[in-house]
This record gives C-alpha cells, structure tokens and sequence, in this order.
C-alpha cells in the first residue's frame, strides 16, 4: 500500500508540473514600458488602467495591486488614478550590472474575482558614471630594439554604464614616440593598445611619462585617466609562449576560497633576466580580482573568495605573462561556475484571506509564487499540501498557484486549519521549504450576549475621586470572530429626574464603570440604571442587566454645635447658685452631624477648665453638671471648654466654649459687660507676672543673705584658730547698746553685741533686741558719745 501511494503522490507532482508548463505558454499579453535609470521617487510610468481596459473604480473595489518578481516594492500603483507609478529610485547597475535591456518583471494582480497582467518595465542607463581604471599607473618595459609599429597590450578601463553611455574611446596625451590604437574585441568591449611610432633610446631617455584618457560616449562625456610609465629597456628579442592560448576549468560553487584551480605555463627562450617570466590578470574586472589570484612567478591561480552560481556563472579572465626586458604574450582562462543544489525554494504570499465565512463553497483563499535560484533540475520544484484537507492547489501561470476550498466548511466541526505547503525541488539532494498559514472558519451571528448575572449591586464611598472605577459588569458570547465582541452601553434611567449621564460612564470594550463625579451620601444615597451589551454582529443581538450604585457614607463632617450659639456678638454666660448640690445641671451643649451611623454618633468631654475638678460632662448627652458642692473659696467666674467628636474614622471634632457665673441668689444681675470680661482676662497674665517677680527678688534676697553670713562664719573661724579676738583684751560680756536717736532707725532699739573674750566662745547674737527698760551696765569705757564702735560685723555704731 505504501508503494502505491507514493507513486500515486509521483503521478499527481507530474501533472501538476506538465500544468504549470502548459499555463507558462498561454499566459497573457505582458504591457511593456520604460523608464530611465535614477528617476525621482513617484515620477509617472503609465496609465496602467488604462492600458489594461480597466476602469478606475475597479482598482479599488477588486484590491489592485502590483506584484514584483523579485519581490522588491519598486512600483506602486494609484488606485484613484490608475497610474504606475515609481516607488523608489531605480539603478540600473544595480539591478542589472552589464545586461542590457534591463528589464524588471512585474504583475498587477486583482482580486475579487482573481485575475492577473504581467509587465515589463524597462530601464534605461543614463550617463551617471565615468571610465575608471582599476591601476592609477601603468608600468610597461620597452626594449630600445623594439622597432616602430610594435603594439604593447594596456589595461582597459571600466565603465559601469551600457550602450553609448559606455566606454567608447581612448586618447593618449601627445609625445613622440607612441600612439593609441583601439581594439574591439568582438564581445562590444574595446581595449586600449600602445603603439611605438618611433624606436626609442635607452640612453637619450630611459622613462616617460605618458597619459591615458577613456571617453564614453554621453553627452556630455565623462573621463578617466591613468598614467603610463615608460621604462626603456636593453635588447630583448624573443617573448614568452604560453603552452595554449585558452584555458578552461570547472569549478563547484561551493570551492572553498584559497582552493587552486589551475596552473597557467609559458616559456621564454631568452636567458638572464629576460627569460624570467612574471604572470598577471590583464583587462581584470574588480569581482575577478576579489574572486581569483595567481601567483606572478609559478602561475598558480587560486581563488579569493567563494563562487556563486546565483550571482555569476562564468569568468573569462585575460592572463599576462612577462619577460624581465618587457615583452609579454597573453592567454585567456575560461572559469565555469557548476551549480550545485544551495538554494531551497521560495515560496512568496501575495494574498491571504485568513477567515473564511463556514457557508461559503469554493473560495479563494490565498495567492503564492515559488522560486528557486538554482539551475536545471536544482530549480524545477513541485508544489503539494496534506491530501486530508479540503483544500486544493490550483495552478495559474508559470510558478504562480491559488489555495481554494473545496467545499462549504463547518466551523462546529472544525473551526481552524493548518495548511502546510510544502515546495521540493528536483535537485539532488532534495531541498524542500515549507510554509505553514492557518485559516480560520468564521461564525454566523446566532447567540445574543449573556450577562453573568441579571442584577449588579455596587458600592461607591462617597467623595470619590474623578473617574474612579466602581466596578464592571460582563457578558459573554458563544459566537467567533467579530460576532463575539461585545460592547456595553448605558440605558436611560427610569428616573428622567436622574442625571445618569454626569453621574456614571461605561467603558465600551470591557463593561468597566466609572463615577464621573465626586458623589455626596446626604445629596443621593443609591440610584438604579440598566445596562446593554451587543454583540457586532449583523444583524447585532443584545441583552439587558439591572446596576445598583449605593452611596457609603464617609465622615466628611464635623459636628455642629446648636447651643450654646457660637455666632453670638457676647459670650452666653451661664448662673450657678453657690448653694447648688453635687450634680447639679448647669447647661446642655447641643450638637448635631451631617453624616450617619457611627460617623453621626457623637461624645462630649471637658477639654479645658478653669478649676479641674468643679464640672463634669456627660459623654453621651453633653449636660454640664457640678462635681461637688461648691465653696466660699471657689472663684466666681470659670470658663470651660468642651470638645465634641464623632465616632468616624479618622473623628472630626468641634469645640465649645461656656463661661459659668457662681451666684449667691438669682436676684440681681451677675453677668459682666462684654468689656469688663475682656478687661479681667487681660488683667489675668500681668497678676502671674507679678507674682513671679516677687518670688524672684525674695530668692535673690534670702541667697545674699546666707552667702553673707557663711563668709562671716569663715572669718571668725580663722580668728579664733589665731587665738585672739577682734575686741578688747580681757573678759568682755555681753554688753547692751543704746542706738537711739544716733542711727537712721525709726525707734530706739538695744543690741547685744557679743565678742570674742578669754574665754574661747564663738557664740554671738546677731542684732538681738534689747527691752528698751533694761539699764546700761557702767563697765568704766565709754562706749557712746561721739567715739564710733565697730562690731565684728563691720557695722558702725554711733
């Protein structure tokens, strides 16, 4: 069984392969157009609706558009105009080095229903660039035997340009001896040859210096220019001889660079330095010098870099070969390229359709062209994908195929295929790509939207930022593809009092609802609004869900404070009867807050009082009553302040201030005048000052006094350890002195004064009173009159 299905899978690839032949034959007329090389980007090519018959309004309605072979965007294509227009600026040595014509290749490819035009577009080379030689000098060894007429072989120069934009002459600068002689080599290429007009002498001028100049044949022409040294050499009569005069080789592609491919011989018969021979690459193009080296003393030629088939199939190198006096023969070395099986196809998508509806038969589903860069059967490919699909390769011109179903499709059975194309050349080994497209089967629209539940409650704080997510609402729909995309919208409210639209917003795409404004719990505390989801269907299908917003209370409000009024121009001042009992109600402060449950509860307590201790506050009702019985001793007036505060979180909280009048009756008015009140609260910081003061000087005092009379004690210390006293010598006993009338005391006054006697005693009595009665004992010295006394103290005692 497996034997007959590979060949029956063999016979299908042959037919498929015979097809794509045929329709390479029967292809349309290609349209033909030119343009010149380096055209600005978006130049005008040609109408090409017009010269395809087609009507402008097609273009766009049947998806134009224009397909490079080398799958490079080098056109595009106005749909409103039907113009060909260029997409980028064209060089067309680029794209085309030295073919000429230059053609690109092109298709316009209309869908809906398929159809193709092949073009050519055709570019022109302008004279944008000039000859060049590839060697700035020339050195060329003439003996001075060498008669008049001989012809001296030159490197040609290199002009990138074609046509009569390509090189076409060559001149040399003038002098005496030589000339140039132009030889066409058959192939449309020109070389340069230097002809001796006049024998030369070695020894009248043995160098010169000569100028080559290559013209093209522009308008204006362009130049290039070498120089040519001239070296005159002694007699040298015989040339070297190559062995043959065309050497051919085969080379893989795939010759690794620095392999040898072959050795170039010739023979001098001259001897000495005229019979060695040097070898060179003569008239070289730049890629066979990258490409190819020789060795100028064996002839070994190997190669630089790697071939490429794709890129150049085949050098014709010129090979030089000089003596040591300057004469040289050439030979030419054919190099061919064998290809090898390197490259593996291409497979390039032009259109893809990648959703197909599941009640459509026989659809187009995609648009490719395969490639392969290899020749013979390294190219040729066949083209397959999986046999089980329903699917099928049809073929349309040369290596062009459109994937169609084959049959209307069913997406409950099958809502996705994988397609893998697969593209094998006939090389040996084998390469084959693959491309893997997935098509989608799409729905119809037969499921409306469902809500995952009928009716939403969501719950907002209030004082909400701007456009805060509250919360979303979901539906879902069984259905694929554009009829599953659900979008949410707001109904009108039932309430056409309801500013629904300032209120709340819905996302479209994924039902997300937005508080559009900052919300107040005592202006609204809840409010309903119904919610629509349609599918994009067509025709849409729709379904309804209920939404419920409720408002949270948040403590944005402090308590108010009713009574006592805090507005008023007098403070309210309040009675209290000095008989009052412990208890007793003085005032109710009342307070009220905007806001409810536990951020409404309120508490009261006695922030501050004049006398702690005399009032209290109830916390739950406010009322201010006594704490004990009053007394005599009590201040008349007191101030108290309360503090109200809820129960929120963070609280908020307000004050009160009440000022109580102790009374002893209520039978005259108590109540100061409003000035008389500020008066005695100003009078109240300068009483503390006062008493402050006073305490400070009496400190002061008391310290001098003491400090005074430790340094007496010192004195008196020191004295005694000396063992005399600062009085009269002898027993001396206390004594009473009359200072009456004699000082600056107000009365009479009798001191003891007590000093140090024999008898050894410290004690004394510091200014003791003396009862004015006692009589003044006569001790023989006269103490008063005139004569002064000094006690141990350093007073004067008049």
């Amino acid at each position: 069984m497996e034997i007959k299905g590979v060949l029956a899978l063999q016979k299908r690839q042959v037919l498929i392969l015979f097809v794509l032949l045929g329709l390479s034959q029967a292809g349309p007329e290609s349209v033909r157009y030119s343009v010149a090389e380096e055209t600005e980007v978006g130049s005008f090519v040609a109408n090409l609706a017009r010269d395809l018959g087609l009507g402008v309004e097609e273009l766009s309605s049947r998806e134009a558009r224009v397909v490079s072979d080398d799958n490079e965007k080098h056109l595009q294509l106005d749909l409103l105009t039907g113009d060909l227009l260029l997409n980028e600026k064209l060089d067309r040595e680029e794209l085309c080095g030295f073919t000429e014509p230059c053609v690109l290749h092109f298709q316009m490819v209309l869908e809906n229903p398929l159809e193709f035009f092949r073009g050519e577009l055709h570019v022109k080379d302008i004279n944008d660039h000039s000859p060049m030689f590839l060697d700035k000098e020339i050195l060329i060894k003439i003996s001075e035997s060498t008669s008049s007429g001989t012809t001296f072989l030159m490197e040609s120069a290199q002009d990138l340009d074609v046509g009569t934009n390509s090189l076409q002459n060559y001149t040399l600068s003038p002098n005496s001896h030589f000339y140039i002689k132009i030889r066409d080599s058959g192939d449309g290429k020109i070389y340069p040859e230097l002809v001796l007009d006049r024998a030369l002498d070695h020894e009248e001028e043995p160098e010169l210096t000569l100028t080559l100049i290559a013209l093209d044949g522009g308008s204006p022409p362009r130049t290039g220019t070498t120089l040519v040294l001239i070296k005159v050499l002694d007699i040298n009569d015989n040339a070297p001889e190559f062995a043959q005069r065309l050497y051919e080789v085969h080379v893989l592609e795939d010759t690794p660079a620095g392999s040898w491919i072959i050795t170039i011989s010739a023979k001098d018969m001259d001897s000495g330095n005229y019979g060695k021979i040097s070898y060179t690459f003569l008239h070289a193009s730049e890629d066979i010098r990258k490409t190819f080296e020789i060795n100028p003393i064996s002839g070994e030629v190997h190669l630089r870099s790697c071939l490429d088939f794709e890129v150049i199939q085949f050098y014709t190198i010129n090979i030089q070969a000089t003596d040591g006096g300057g004469l040289s023969e050439e030979c030419s070395l054919l190099v061919k390229v064998v290809d090898i099986n390197d490259n593996p196809p291409e497979v390039t998508i032009s259109s893809f359709t990648k959703t197909i509806p599941e009640n459509a038969s026989e659809t187009l589903v995609a648009l490719f062209s395969v490639r392969d860069q290899d020749a013979g059967d390294n190219g040729r490919m066949v083209c397959s994908i999986q046999d089980e699909l329903p699917f099928f390769l049809k073929p349309t011109f040369k290596n062009f195929f459109t994937l169609v179903s084959e049959k209307a499709l069913d997406r409950e059975t099958r809502s996705e295929y994988n397609i893998t194309i697969t593209v094998t050349d006939l090389g040996t080994p084998r390469l084959k790509t693959q491309h893997n497209i997935t098509v989608t089967v799409s729905d119809v629209n037969d499921n409306a939207p469902a809500f995952s539940q009928t009716t939403y409650t969501l719950r907002v704080r209030e004082n909400n930022s701007p456009a805060l997510h509250i919360g979303s609402v979901s539906a879902t729909d069984r259905d694929s593809g554009a009829n599953a995309q659900v979008t949410y919208s707001l109904l009108p409210p039932a309430d056409p009092q309801l500013p629904l639209a300032s209120l709340v917003s819905i996302n479209a795409d994924n039902g997300q609802l937005f508080a559009l404004r900052s919300l107040d719990y005592e202006a609204l505390q809840a409010f309903e609004f119904g919610v629509r989801a349609a599918d994009r269907g067509s025709p849409a299908l729709s379904s309804q869900a209920r939404v419920r917003v409720l408002v949270l209370d948040d403590n944005d409000n402090a308590p108010f404070v009713l009574y006592p009024p805090q507005n008023g121009s007098a403070p309210c001042t309040e009675l209290v009867p000095r008989a009052a009992e412990a208890g007793y109600l003085v005032t109710k402060v009342v307070a009220v807050d905007g806001d409810s449950g536990q951020n409404a509860w309120l508490s009261y307590q006695l922030l501050k009082a004049t006398e702690p201790g005399l009032f209290g506050v109830w916390a739950h009702n406010g009322e201010v009553r006594t704490a004990r019985l009053l007394s005599e001793r009590d201040a008349v007036k007191h101030r108290l302040v309360v503090l109200v505060k809820d129960n929120g979180e963070p609280p908020r909280s307000a004050s009160v201030t009440l000022h109580v009048l102790l009374v002893d009756g209520f039978s005259q008015p108590y109540l100061p005048l409003p000035e008389v009140a500020a008066a005695e609260a100003r009078a109240d910081p300068l009483t503390v000052y006062l008493v402050v003061a006073l305490a400070s000087v009496s400190s002061l005092f008391l310290f001098s006094v003491l400090v005074f009379v430790a340094v007496r004690l010192c004195r008196r210390s020191r004295a005694a350890s000396a063992g005399r006293c600062s009085g009269p010598e002898g027993h001396f006993p206390g004594h009473l002195v009359d200072v009456s009338g004699t000082g600056t005391l107000s009365q009479s006054y009798q001191y003891e004064v007590c000093l140090t006697g024999d008898s050894g005693t410290n004690e004394f009595k510091f200014l003791k009173p003396i009862i004015p009665s006692l009589p003044v004992p006569d001790t023989g010295r006269n103490i008063g009159g005139n004569e002064n006394f000094r006690n141990s103290f350093g007073f004067n005692i008049q």
